[in-house]
């Protein structure tokens, strides 16, 4: 896209129905990302952050709307389009981890390589590479279980970075983590905006918005504020 844009928004809205009531999520949402933004999405419950972080995911769609992901308008996208972006441009770090308890983290960490097609012995060197970058190399064969909570969401981060994608899309990843590991996973983000990557945040908490470079404020399914 030109000027520097991975994504833009043109009047998004969201309307859940449940029989006859509806509740408009979003209301007419227009918002442009570019390269190398760091985003800080703020607003309390219900105010549509997370819904507006899972149509710009290709996790959702919009009732009404566009949204050009590089070039391509994920509102008119396939199932199997929206897979594709999903596995290579976007990278999610979720509040609960969601690593899978069974696999050791660096097999969690080459998951979206195996979804990818990446051949194995790529996929487990590249792994390695994140799990390092992360300083959890010495733990690359341990479950999640065996790990605390910020050395999961470390995991969960390299997993996000495999890939290599354009977006970083963290959805209250501090959300389950005291404070002082918070910060942890808080200056790994911060590091990794800082090499280039684009990152939008979804959070609740104002201490963590003097990592962002931008801030939009959500209200009642609007953008109530931007700075």
């Amino acid at each position: 896209m030109s000027n520097g844009l991975i994504i833009e928004t043109n009047s998004l809205t969201k309307i859940y129905k449940t029989g006859k009531v509806e509740f408009k999520a979003l209301d007419n949402v227009s918002l442009k990302i570019k390269k190398g933004d760091f985003i800080a999405l703020m607003g309390p419950s219900g105010s549509g952050k997370s819904t507006l972080m899972n149509i710009l995911g290709g996790l959702d769609r919009p009732t009404s709307g566009n949204i050009i992901f590089e070039g391509q308008n994920l509102a008119i996208s396939s199932d199997n389009q929206l897979a594709e972006i999903r596995n290579r441009k976007i990278g999610f770090v979720f509040q609960t981890f969601n690593l899978v308890p069974s696999i050791s983290a660096l097999k969690n960490v080459a998951l979206p390589m195996t979804f990818g097609g990446v051949p194995k012995s790529s996929r487990d060197t590249t792994a390695l590479d994140m799990l390092r970058k992360m300083g959890l190399e010495n733990w690359a064969r341990n479950l999640p279980s065996e790990l605390s909570g910020g050395q999961q969401q470390r995991v969960a981060i390299a997993r996000a970075l495999a890939n290599n994608p354009s977006v970083i899309l963290a959805d209250e990843p501090t959300g389950n983590l005291d404070s002082a590991t918070g910060v942890q996973v808080m200056e790994v983000l911060s590091k990794i905006n800082k090499e280039g990557k684009t990152i939008l945040l979804v959070t609740h908490d104002s201490s963590l918005k003097k990592y962002a470079n931008r801030i939009i404020t959500m209200k009642d399914g609007v953008i109530s504020e931007r700075k």
